[in-house]
Order: structure tokens, then sequence, then C-alpha cells
């Protein structure tokens, strides 16, 4: 019995998982993750890292990470607690949606998580108050790897459903893109 419906999103890779529910009078069981099954969904590397975030308040925005290759990371990301507006951003060198990005409500109600394909940025904005999420990698962080866009940046355009109440420093001051900026092959 599958677990999880896959479905596609205008970005090639980037999937949104539908966690399948077993329900009674007593709660729900759901499969956070199956080898098997996330391997058909684009997930075909074994978890090298689990991270557990928590933001505190609501219309915070975190993000926009990646990690150069050879550290590139397949991510599944997953809200436990509360509501978030995730995002992912095509950073993959001659991709068709090359800096097209899409966002989807991830919330412990929905039961959806976000599965984003290697060669791209990810960032999110706090729906509600005490936002837990967790992310399964599939490369552990390398500081040297790291990589990131402004999330404010006009070139990319997106739509923040609320107005930003908080950006870290670090996250603010990313520069905005360059015009040769090519992307990342992957």
């Amino acid at each position: 019995m599958a677990r999880f419906d896959f479905a596609t999103t205008t970005l090639a890779g980037l999937t949104l998982v539908q966690r399948k529910r077993i329900e009674d009078h007593r709660g729900f069981l759901s499969r956070f993750y199956c080898v098997e099954e996330c391997r058909d969904a684009g997930m075909n590397k074994p978890i090298s890292q689990v991270n557990h975030t928590l933001t505190r308040n609501k219309g915070v925005v975190r993000g926009m990470h990646f990690q150069h290759p050879p550290y590139a990371e397949v991510k599944l990301v997953s809200c436990l607690h509360g509501e978030v507006f995730d995002v992912a951003v095509d950073l993959r060198r001659d991709s068709p949606t090359f800096l097209h990005w899409h966002g989807a409500i991830l919330s412990a109600q929905n039961g959806q998580s976000l599965l984003i394909p290697e060669g791209f940025a990810h960032g999110f904005q706090t729906l509600t108050e005490d936002c837990e999420l967790i992310y399964l990698h599939t490369a552990a962080y390398c500081p040297e790897a790291e990589g990131a866009l402004n999330a404010a940046d006009p070139r990319l355009g997106i739509k923040w459903p609320l107005a930003t109440t908080e950006i870290s420093e670090r996250d603010r001051n990313h520069k905005l893109i360059e015009q040769d900026f090519k992307g990342i092959a992957i």
C-alpha cells in the first residue's frame, strides 16, 4: 500500500508530497519517509543529515539557501507544527525554468512535504507562530559549499503571503543575483 501521493509542480523535479494518514478515534499514523517510495520520486541518495528548526514569530522569512556541487543536496522539507509558505527556486543551469520559483503551504494539518532536488534554493515564511520544520538531507552541511539568494531579490519576484516581520541580518545581506549568473551545473 502506497503511503504517499507525489504531485509534480511546474518546476521539473520539484515534487509536492502528500503523506497518507491512517486514522481512527485515537488519532493517526503517517509514514514520514520511505526509501523505496521516495527513491522513485527523486530522493535517490541516502539520508545524510536531519535538521529540526523552530521559528517563533509569524511573518519571518528564512532563506534562500543551497549548496554547490559536489555537496548539492536533495531535501525533503516538512512542517511538524504551525504553517509555512515553503519556496524553492530553480538554479539549474540551462533549465527551462531557471530562476522560477514555486511555493506551497506546508502545515502539521495538511501533511504535505516538499521534495526539493539538487540545484534549487530553499526558504520559507512562517504563517503562524511557533513553526517547527524537519529537513531530511542527502548531503551533510558544508560551509564552504553554501550559497544563498536574497529572498527579496526583484529578479526572483517571490510573492510572500505576509509582510516580512523579520529576516536575519545574514539573509538580508545576501547579494542580489548578478546579470551574468548562469546557474548551477548539476
